[in-house]
């Protein structure tokens, strides 16, 4: 019988020397659990193997991409952010992660630093599986598709520095036009993050929708929009406020768009699975994570 395997996917700016990531392994090592030490690098070479990081004793570093397709689920130690990027590696495959929050809000992980003695649980199959759509996004220019990506959380589609010209459309129908900063097109994993800051609604994780949030729009009609999953949503940016723009896919380095450039986005096949254990609600986590006391 094959051993089974969990990837531990560490932020290591936030888990210094390995700390938590250590004990973390070290429960899972003592379930039979076959562990893989895959941290977060800046470098993006796939051949590249970070050699100035030791790792702990009894583990050695490897990458992602080549443990995935062996792995029962992932584990990330950060915030929301670690969740992103794990979750770009795993959603083809489908490998449900549990986040562990060293960071701040951390609306997406699942388990605070205090509550990892609930891995004993998880490695005994006591859990259950929560899927999180995700969206796909095309930059189309002049008839022809320029970029390609897709999404857990958000697209901002914003001004270098100056307001732009923005239609937006849900399946060719025109949904509203404005000048402003921007907009943000959210999954409803990601009503938590930039679309909340720009005013727009909270929706439950669970849900499928598309949220639409106009950024800093200069008329008062301009508000937030809710879309069934099955929608296209198409921006056009305009001519009237020619200035430079880019996008940025789930807070990824932005990318250059121009006048006359119009941005697809629609559901994506790949989908994103998230290992539950705890028994607290969306709606109370967002409480404690708003800043809401009784």
């Amino acid at each position: 019988m094959n051993q089974r395997k969990v990837i531990l996917y560490p932020n290591i700016d936030t888990d210094t020397g390995f700390k938590m990531t250590k004990q973390v392994g070290d429960i899972l090592k003592e379930k039979g659990w076959l562990v893989a030490l895959c941290p977060i690098s800046i470098d993006e070479n796939p051949d590249f193997i970070p050699t100035n990081i030791t790792p702990p004793k009894g583990y050695e570093i490897s990458r992602i991409e080549n443990e995935l397709a062996s792995a029962e689920m992932i584990i990330t130690l950060g915030g929301d952010g670690t969740i992103l990027r794990a979750a770009r590696a795993a959603s083809e495959l489908r490998v449900p992660i549990l986040g562990i929050n060293l960071g701040n809000k951390g609306f997406m992980t699942e388990l605070e630093a205090d509550d990892i003695g609930l891995l004993k649980s998880e490695a005994d199959g006591d859990y259950t599986i929560e899927t999180r759509i995700m969206l796909d996004v095309e930059v189309i220019r002049d008839g022809k598709i320029i970029f390609t990506d897709f999404f857990l959380n958000d697209i901002a589609i914003k001004g270098d520095n100056k307001v732009i010209d923005l239609t937006i459309f849900g399946d060719n129908q025109k949904i509203t036009h404005f000048h402003g900063d921007g907009t943000v097109i959210a999954t409803p994993t990601g009503s938590t993050a930039y679309s909340m800051s720009a005013g727009g609604p909270i929706v439950d994780p669970a849900a499928k929708n598309i949220i639409i949030t106009p950024i800093c729009a200069h008329i008062l009609e301009a508000r937030s929009f809710v879309l069934v999953l099955g929608r296209v949503v198409t921006v056009e940016i305009g001519y009237k406020r020619y200035n430079p723009a880019h996008i940025s896919v789930d807070g990824s380095e932005p990318v250059h768009v121009q006048s006359g450039d119009i941005i697809k986005v629609y559901k994506s096949e790949r989908a994103t699975q998230l290992i539950r254990l705890s028994d607290k609600s969306f709606y109370k986590k967002v409480s404690e994570k708003l800043g809401e006391r009784e």
